[in-house]
């Protein structure tokens, strides 16, 4: 998954803390009857649990574009034609193929000792053999950059910022570009490889993989992430000295381009005019675990309460779920879908990729022609706890493509305070959601589904979020 950094709200208020500054309070609107009985009928569902218990467990880990994920799009298709669901089908794309390899790392002085470590998505390859060198510490991310081009050559580089845990998961953005980009700055400083401190919250020893990004140009070195114990102990060893080698073996692949695809349904609206909104998660999963929280929840909690309005009233607009595959290594799925889907009317998109946790907060973007279904959401969510924020909402990976035509757009925020513990790690398997708060995942975006399908409004294209 991927979070882009938050927004500044935009006024300050004294004596307010900043939080509160970005809760936007919710106009006083009516609910809907039959939207608080959907709502709280979703607050016992079963279907979201039945989705990702059935796909971690019979299909696993879906690395994308592997035969993993053609095992997973094949159940998925299964799965949603026994729903209910509508024009279930397979929309395929081919995309490189990345696999990993060996992975072992060790200190070869002063103090030999094996450490805990995985290899980044498009990491490049040591020789078999591996590569002994010395290390150089960078405290944070900044400390790489100041580097002088070519001081690494030869060297392996080892960044250790250290992210901490926040509700709105901006943590992961602040801290993510030693993972997202530091790799492609040590190789232009000459780097033999590179090192960093797993992007997490945990203290434990499982390391947080995830993808790694080389300009065009610019070879690929090996990167792998130490998981935050080892890190921590590379830490306390620089501190006793700056003489620290260290050999590595890493040994992924970039294989031939194969095919990857999304999966798609339908839940037919009674209005082909008012537009199709696009629900839905990634299907794909880092290999580690078994894709519990990243994303096998997104794709279970959208589909329920689709399902919800697939058996009735039949609502004005076409609601289609869509479990993207790739997007893990860089979001494949989501560029495919809406290169093949530009010229269709879209209503409004949204994404569910991040983890199970309680819905806290949500945002909106529509037009003006259509704030009052803003305001009717607010109202309907409330009562699960969620309020309502001052952002723009068009955040995720699969539908920002959808966004960047212009496509409306709501975020429903669920809480990051565990989220990064087990985030692209071997701890990603099923026993980490809670099944009271998947259900309140469920009500929220069964309401959210219910106001938006059914608004009598007709509304246009909006300015995406950073336009």
């Amino acid at each position: 998954m991927r979070i882009a950094p938050l927004a500044l709200a935009g006024i300050a208020v004294l004596a307010v803390p900043a939080i509160a500054q970005r809760a936007l309070p919710t106009a006083s609107v009516k609910v809907d009857p039959a939207v608080a009985k959907a709502r709280d009928a979703a607050l016992k569902d079963d279907v979201a649990w039945d989705i990702v218990e059935g796909l971690t467990t019979e299909v696993g880990q879906r690395l994308a574009a592997t035969e993993a994920e053609a095992r997973a799009r094949a159940w998925a298709v299964v799965k949603l034609k026994a729903l209910g669901f509508k024009n279930v089908h397979i929309e395929t794309y081919t995309m490189p193929v990345w696999v990993r390899g060996v992975e072992t790392a060790e200190i070869v002085g002063p103090y030999p000792q094996k450490l805990t470590l995985a290899a980044l998505g498009r990491s490049g390859a040591t020789p078999p053999e591996g590569i002994t060198a010395p290390v150089v510490y960078f405290p944070t991310f900044n400390d790489l950059l100041a580097a002088p081009d070519g001081s690494l050559t030869g060297k392996i580089a080892f960044v250790s910022n250290q992210m901490k845990a926040t509700q709105d998961g901006s943590g992961y953005g602040a801290f993510g570009a030693a993972r997202f980009i530091g790799a492609n700055v040590a190789a232009k400083k000459g780097a033999a490889a590179i090192l960093i401190r797993s992007i997490g919250s945990d203290k434990g020893r499982w390391p947080h993989t995830g993808g790694t990004n080389f300009a065009p140009g610019v070879t690929p070195i090996p990167a792998a992430a130490l998981s935050v114990a080892d890190a921590e102990q590379l830490e306390r060893i620089f501190k006793r000295t700056d003489k620290v080698s260290i050999k590595l073996v890493l040994t992924p692949k970039t294989l031939p381009d194969a095919e990857s695809g999304n999966v798609v349904a339908e839940v037919p609206g009674t209005d082909p005019n008012a537009g199709v909104i696009v629900v839905g998660g990634h299907l794909d999963s880092w290999d580690l675990g078994t894709g519990a929280i990243d994303d096998g929840a997104g794709v279970a909690i959208t589909t329920a309460a689709a399902k919800r309005l697939l058996d009735g009233p039949r609502p004005r607009r076409t609601i289609r779920v869509v479990w993207f595959g790739a997007e893990e290594p860089g979001g494949f799925g989501g560029q495919a879908y809406a290169k093949a889907h530009a010229t269709e009317k879209f209503a409004m998109a949204a994404e569910s990729d991040f983890g199970a946790d309680n819905i806290w907060r949500f945002s909106v973007n529509f037009p003006d022609s259509a704030k009052a279904v803003g305001d009717r959401l607010g109202a309907a969510l409330g009562p699960l706890g969620i309020v309502r924020s001052r952002e723009k909402a068009g955040d995720g990976t699969d539908v920002g493509p959808l966004f960047a035509l212009g496509t409306s757009a709501v975020d429903l925020n669920q809480s990051g305070l565990r989220y990064f513990d087990w985030h692209h790690t071997p701890e990603d398997t099923l026993d980490k959601i809670d099944l009271d708060q998947l259900r309140q995942n469920v009500a929220a975006w069964t309401a959210m589904l219910w106001v938006v399908a059914n608004a009598p409004e007709d509304w246009d294209k909006v300015t995406p979020k950073g336009s």
